[in-house]
């Protein structure tokens, strides 16, 4: 038989026996999953085998009657009758919104639940029990797909693109991502910032400043600082752009070799179209969506790189149909593609290929996606299917969903008191002025600017006065003063956050403390909007494969015909793997045994059972040396590289070849083995690929002697329940009996070690059998409709009387620093929840060995069945440990003790008593929180949840959700273990919704993606399963160790930076329009001014803000030894203590004394003197920058050199401008300045107002840090004192900022 010829025929075609079948091209291989509801979507099996699936039917009331090897005409009916039943039941998951997905790029992978194909047939009638998929409410909304599939196929004429084109108008290859042109730069860039209402706002003010009556600055002053903030914002805007039209420009002009004329000849990329035939050459770029024809392989696989795509770095194998590739050698090139419509997952794609009357099934792994590379392959040929922006990589290029800061919440609140406080000023000054007004009504013509008529020489002389009555001056007065006080709403504070959240990022990237030498990865910042909510985050929602742990699988205990191996361990050599030891423990015992004959059912299930595991895979075996015969190299086993998508298929194939069964090649038609030294070859017929509803994979093989078998391994739940129970034979029946409860037994302590677990079996398959599968096999793979439902259908086919073979157990190690890094993190007061896919028993031997769980936590374990169990379940465990509702403790709980002025409380990372050289007996804050965490003493027993995702099904709806709420506050530790991502997303929605705590979840898988995206914060790993995280993430890094320095270094610093900032910001504007306030109610409410135009206008601008930008960026209240030595000092952020309600009143009150200080002081001074306006506006431009300077330099806790030119240079900086402005003779102010320099009283005055100013801020400062001093400052005393602890090792030289 010649290798990879096909078996399926057409439609039309006669079925032979068995034993005349051909292999058929395998119609899936190296997926790496997919994200729609149906099929798998991780690149790791083992997390998909134990995500939860939501099981309809009760599984005790519908055990299904296990059948029979003959029985294969009861299967086949069970399966005709179920097919209504079916498609009914998968309505919601798979039916006609199946391509309607929620998916996004790296978006979030919602995995629906619908019943195996075993449990399919046990429904007797659809009334017996409700759709509970239907109560998977959708927490996610936002991933859903646009690109329905609900439209008729595209059809492909290859090599025929005007037939192709002309009939259908399919888009070209031209790509464009910028957002401009050369005409719509202007009006689209400005329309894009005047979404932020500030920017509304100034520009009203600026328009009204044009109308004569309103005159209040001058109209090129006015328009100068929103101008300035437009300019800038349209100049990073375009260079941005003009970037990405350069990157275009460069991307459509790459060429690329298209059949023309019977010959492969250049064009660019941008002139290619749907149905050319394009060939490419090895380390090149793909340049849109192609179907393989064929390759340079005989077998046509072809190897490519899709970290363009999906960042992940491994090769994935590629194949053409056999059909096809003969098509390229016979030098025809013609035939029809029928394809799905283009759409964004680039996980899955459904299509068929008619060739000479002959229909062959397309799948993922027959097409190469738009910027893969292809490597370790000549070259390849392929027709287009998708070009320019519909090709699968254009429609998945967009952002994440944007966040907003929880300080920048808070911030938005407080500008609504200020507009409030502005609306209430401009209001007195408009009512004293028609009071004014109507006073002296009589005596208007005798007053400048109220006159009826001009009394002059000029050409005026009894002209009108342009005066509008007293109701419009009053209303004019109104919306003049809403000009001069204009800065009450500051708007440079927004350039100001942005300036300083870049320079945080910086410093934050450039930590050499969070790089990753294993992966060579650097922290990212991928959002520059939420730095400070890193230092308020009260709950971490965490996954557990590859973010607490390696996710680097060594296969470590197998159980084998009901005997536990992995005890008596030795190392053995094993091929060389990149990143991986050379070396790996094997089981002598077991060694002993796989050298015997084969002889015996111990032998032979030892046989199969290592087969299984070289055979059931997608894993592909690559030669490292010159040489890619791998067959002709099985003695030198070290020139294999195993290629894989997962590293839990590399972990069982590397295992199988350390005990003898080594896989030397793979096809689309057969794989070869060789087996204890002698060659094995297997025919493929079928593969199903694991997903997320079966939880197990298959793949139907036929032996040299036509005896035809299926392999199976999947998760021990969806395993356990599809293996043959009875054959009829009582001392068979007892011994299997045995086997599988020893089996049982192995795997809790697998779980109950940390492993990970897989079943194996395995079934031999008669001629009715395999007719029957192959029958609905090939019906399935050439559906254009509901594929991936049928291939289920027919896998239940043979996916049931299994023979039991075994169970493996591999470790997944924990991530070097995780128990440290939580340990620290929990006594920061943060609470760390684990969601996760794994069993319950791996889940909490994890939590205990990274110290998130403890022997003395009292354990409440949730299992429901049913929704009256789980409601039952948690009302038992509520009024156990006598727990309230939410609405109960929010007004009769007390708040957590979290200091209570006890100094054992604050306790170093290390677990050590912190007082050591000095005291802390701050008093501080209550805890802020509006859900603290709940006293939940049962003898003094600390609560820990465990909840699988079962019972979340039920639990996750409106009548249960505040029970579960009330029940996991209340517990100091939360595992939800065996949940789909959408669950995720629903867990981390539950408390984001109910609780204005800050969340943070961090993943680094695909199943992640849409939990991250949920949570306020998101922080992606750069880890083994790609970099879909990371791309959906705010914040990425190496390990999750990081997290803690992330949070409670950067996190703290960025919080009071950023809220200290905000707060001064408020007081810089409202001082100055409080003293201009002052000023207008002694002229009779006139809207006049001293100062002169360009000083209001610089004032914000270039006298007071680059101060304020370098202290946001650099200051520092504590050194990062210090935060994380005492990890409770953290909780300041969570306490709100450096932005809060009460700390903006007490800031209000000391800007309205300043204010006053600064206008009475020189008022008085100057009462009897003959100053002018402008001299007296010069006094008050000098004293104001000043205080407000002086003012941020009695809250600076770290001076450096750069400070000071900030601090000091701005008021060095504001006399020069000053200077300058008053040298200008067109102006009014001319040399004020000079005059008003040569008087001491001016400088008198000056230190007047600096002093009565300042001197209530400081007598306050001193009082409250003397008597009630927080824990900060305590710390920061003693560091200035050089009190700290000895384990805190000397100040580093250079401390990262």
């Amino acid at each position: 038989m010649t290798t990879g010829e096909p078996l399926l025929l057409s439609s039309s075609g006669s079925v032979d026996s068995p034993s005349k079948k051909q292999a058929p091209a395998r119609p899936s291989v190296g997926s790496l999953g997919c994200l729609c509801t149906t099929d798998s979507f991780s690149s790791s099996l083992y997390e998909d085998c134990e995500t939860a699936s939501v099981n309809l039917v009760d599984e005790r009331e519908t055990e299904p009657a296990l059948f029979h090897e003959s029985d294969v005409s009861r299967v086949a009916e069970r399966f005709q009758s179920a097919d209504s039943q079916f498609f009914h039941r998968l309505s919601v998951e798979c039916s006609q919104k199946e391509r309607q997905r929620r998916v996004s790029w790296g978006g979030g992978m919602e995995m629906q639940h619908s019943p195996s194909s075993r449990e399919i047939g046990m429904v007797s009638s659809s009334h017996e029990m409700p759709n509970r998929s239907q109560r998977v409410r959708n927490k996610s909304s936002q991933f859903e797909d646009p690109f329905s599939s609900e439209h008729e196929p595209r059809l492909i004429y290859i090599n025929d693109p005007n037939r192709t084109n002309d009939r259908y108008e399919f888009t070209g290859n031209e790509i464009r991502t910028s957002k401009y042109t050369l005409i719509t730069f202007l009006p689209k860039n400005l329309f894009i910032q005047f979404h932020r209402l500030a920017y509304v706002y100034f520009l009203v003010i600026a328009a009204l400043n044009q109308l004569p009556p309103l005159a209040v600055f001058g109209r090129t002053a006015s328009l100068f600082p929103l101008l300035f903030v437009l300019f800038v914002t349209a100049i990073k805007d375009g260079y941005e752009d003009w970037r990405r039209h350069r990157s275009d420009r460069n991307e459509n002009n790459r060429e690329a070799l298209v059949l023309q004329h019977g010959d492969f000849r250049s064009k660019k990329w941008k002139n290619i179209c749907a149905g050319e035939i394009v060939k490419i050459h090895a380390n090149e770029t793909m340049p849109c969506d192609m179907v393989l024809l064929g390759t340079s392989d005989p077998n046509g696989i072809a190897y490519i790189q899709t970290m363009n795509l999906d960042g992940e770095s491994n090769l994935k194998t590629r194949y053409a149909r056999q059909e096809t590739t003969s098509m390229i050698c016979d030098g025809s090139d013609s035939g029809l593609i029928k394809c799905e419509q283009p759409n964004r997952n680039i996980y899955e794609f459904t299509a068929t290929m008619e060739l000479n009357s002959q229909r062959v099934p397309l799948g993922q792994s027959n097409i190469v996606l738009r910027g893969c590379q292809l490597k370790n392959t000549e070259w390849i040929i392929g027709v287009v299917v998708y070009a320019g922006q519909e090709t699968k990589a254009m429609l998945n290029s967009t952002i994440s969903p944007s966040k907003s800061s929880n300080l920048e919440s808070y911030m938005n609140r407080e500008t609504l008191w200020l507009s409030a406080f502005l609306l209430i000023t401009c209001s007195v000054v408009a009512a004293g002025m028609g009071v004014w007004l109507f006073k002296n009504s009589k005596n208007l013509d005798a007053l400048p600017y109220y006159r009826r008529k001009y009394f002059t020489f000029g050409r005026e002389n009894r002209k009108d006065f342009k005066f509008y009555g007293i109701a419009l001056e009053t209303f004019f007065s109104f919306l003049s003063s809403v000009i001069i006080f204009q800065i009450m709403i500051p708007i440079s504070l927004y350039i100001t956050m942005e300036l300083v959240r870049v320079g945080q990022s910086y410093f934050m990237i450039g930590d050499t403390q969070m790089y990753d030498s294993s992966s060579g990865s650097r922290f990212q910042c991928r959002s520059l909007n939420i730095n400070e909510d890193l230092g308020q985050i009260r709950y971490i929602f965490s996954d557990k494969t590859g973010t607490l742990t390696q996710n680097k699988m060594e296969f470590q205990q197998a159980s084998i015909y009901g005997k536990n191996y992995g005890s008596s361990l030795q190392v053995t050599k094993l091929l060389k793997q990149s990143g991986r030891k050379p070396k790996i423990n094997v089981d002598s015992a077991l060694m002993v045994l796989l050298n015997q004959p084969l002889i015996g059912e111990e032998r032979l299930a030892a046989h199969d059972f290592f087969l299984t595991l070289a055979a059931c895979n997608t894993v592909i075996p690559v030669s490292t040396e010159s040489s890619h015969d791998l067959t002709n190299e099985v003695d030198e086993i070290g020139a294999i590289d195993y290629q894989g998508e997962s590293p839990d298929e590399q972990a069982l194939v590397t295992a199988a070849a350390a005990y003898g069964y080594t896989l030397v090649e793979r096809t689309t038609g057969h794989i070869v083995i060789n087996v204890l030294g002698e060659r094995l070859r297997l025919d493929v017929l079928g593969l199903h690929e694991f997903d997320s509803v079966r939880k197990r994979m298959s793949v139907v093989v036929r032996f040299p002697d036509n005896n035809v078998k299926v392999l199976v391994k999947g998760a021990d739940t969806s395993m356990l329940t599809i293996l043959k129970v009875d054959v009829g034979d009582d001392l068979y029946d007892l011994l299997h009996a045995k086997i599988r409860e020893a089996t049982e037994n192995h795997l809790s302590g697998y779980s109950s070690e940390g492993l990970r677990t897989l079943v194996i079996g395995s079934k031999n398959l008669t001629d009715a059998e395999f007719s029957e599968w192959q029958e609905r096999y090939e019906e399935a793979s050439t559906s254009m409709h509901e594929r991936s439902a049928k291939l289920r259908q027919a896998a239940g086919l043979v996916e049931c009387n299994l023979t039991l073979l075994g169970a493996t157990g591999i470790e997944d190690k924990l991530q070097d620093g995780v128990p440290e890094a939580i340990e620290s993190l929990r006594q920061a007061g943060i609470k760390v929840w684990v969601l996760t896919g794994d069993k319950q028993e791996t889940a909490i031997s994890i939590g205990l060995s990274c110290r998130l769980l403890t022997q003395s936590m009292h354990k409440i374990i949730i299992n429901g069945s049913s929704e009256d169990e789980c409601k039952c379940l948690l009302a038992e465990a509520k009024a156990k440990f006598g727990i309230k509702s939410a609405e109960f403790g929010r007004h009769s709980q007390g708040t957590e003790d979290l200091y209570n002025g006890d100094v054992s409380n604050l306790r170093s990372s290390n677990g050590h008593s912190a007082i050591q050289n000095f005291e802390l007996t701050g008093v501080v804050a209550g805890d802020m929180s509006e859900y603290g965490e709940k006293v939940t003493n049962f003898d003094g027993t600390e609560l820990a949840l465990i909840i699988d995702g079962s019972s979340l099904v039920y639990i996750l709806e409106k009548d249960l959700e505040s029970e579960l709420f009330d029940l996991a506050t209340s517990c100091k530790v939360v595992i939800c273990c065996r949940v789909a991502p959408l669950q995720k997303a629903g867990i981390v929605d539950l408390i984001k919704s109910r609780t204005s705590d800050m969340t943070l979840a961090i993943g680094d898988g695909a199943n992640d993606v849409s939990m991250i995206q949920m949570a306020d914060v998101g922080v992606g790993i750069c880890g083994q399963e790609g970099r879909q995280a990371v791309m959906a993430s705010d914040f990425a890094m190496g390990q999750f160790r990081f997290l803690k320095r992330l949070l409670l270094v950067h996190g703290h610093w960025n919080y009071q930076r950023i809220a200290y900032m905000i707060l001064y910001n408020f007081y810089r504007n409202a001082v100055f329009v409080l003293m201009l306030f002052w000023y207008i109610l002694h002229t009779a409410y006139s809207a006049t001014l001293a100062l002169t135009d360009w000083s209001s206008v610089f004032y914000s601008l270039i006298y007071t803000s680059v101060p304020t930008v370098v202290v946001g960026i650099l200051d520092k209240d504590l050194s990062h030894n210090t935060l994380l030595y005492y990890p409770r000092l953290y909780e300041a952020g969570l306490r709100n203590e450096g932005y809060n309600l009460t700390l903006f009143w007490i800031t209000m009150l000391d800007t309205l004394w300043q204010s006053l200080v600064l206008f009475y002081v020189p008022f008085f001074t100057y009462s009897i003197s003959t100053m002018d306006i402008w001299s007296m506006g010069s006094l008050w431009t000098i004293a104001v920058v000043i205080i407000v300077n002086i003012h941020l330099a009695m809250d600076i806790r770290r001076w450096v050199l750069i400070t000071h030119l900030a601090v000091w240079g701005s008021i060095a900086a504001t006399f020069l401008c000053m200077v300058l402005i008053d040298s200008i003779p067109i102006f009014p102010n001319y040399g004020t300045i000079y005059n008003m320099a040569a008087s001491r009283t001016y400088w008198l005055s000056v230190c007047l107002i600096i002093v009565l100013g300042l001197l209530p801020r400081f007598l306050c400062k001193v009082i409250y840090q003397t008597f009630w001093p927080s824990d900060i400052q305590i710390a920061r005393e003693a560091e200035l004192l050089k009190k700290l602890p000895r384990q805190l090792g000397p100040r580093p030289a250079s401390d990262i900022s």
